[in-house]
């Protein structure tokens, strides 16, 4: 009988327990590029790109360096191994769901929180560091939610007249 590979209990962090669609959009924008960052050299390029592209040198330079740290912690001191969904999956793991979570915490100033889901992927010694980082990361990343500039909506009062 051969030995298992990888603990038993890191099945249980690729478990689906919902669908990206239900997140926020920074949420499924932080699991959909944690999982391109890791998948293949060709996919992170994509990331990358994509991240420079969607949000600006200076925010997309900052949620790169971020995600490639956060990755890099992952790889050298999680509790376990961190379990992904493929790209193009539409489910939501169990890892990915702390993952998410973590990232939203730490973008909303709620660091006990965001030290908490942190400390779930990795070890304690390493938490805070990672906290910070997602911290970062999700800061970045909100540049989505924010309105275009020339988006400009004013809210009349039912009852006002506009002459």
């Amino acid at each position: 009988m051969n030995a298992p590979k990888t603990p038993p209990n890191a099945a249980r962090g690729g478990a689906p327990v919902g669908f990206l669609s239900e997140l926020p959009e920074v949420e499924a924008a932080a699991v959909c590029f944690l999982r391109l960052w890791c998948e293949s050299p060709e996919t992170q390029t994509r990331a990358i790109t994509d991240l420079n592209d969607l949000l600006g040198p200076t925010h997309g330079s900052l949620a790169v360096d971020s995600l490639g740290q956060i990755c890099d912690l992952f790889s050298q001191f999680s509790r376990r191994p961190v379990m992904r969904h493929h790209s193009g999956c539409s489910c939501l793991g169990a890892d990915e769901a702390c993952f998410a979570n973590l990232v939203a915490e730490a973008a909303a100033g709620h660091r006990d929180d965001a030290f908490l889901f942190a400390m779930l992927i990795v070890r304690a010694d390493f938490a805070p560091a990672l906290a910070g980082l997602a911290e970062q990361f999700g800061l970045a990343l909100s540049v989505l939610r924010r309105p275009e500039p020339n988006k400009v909506t004013l809210r009349v009062p039912e009852h006002a007249t506009v002459h």
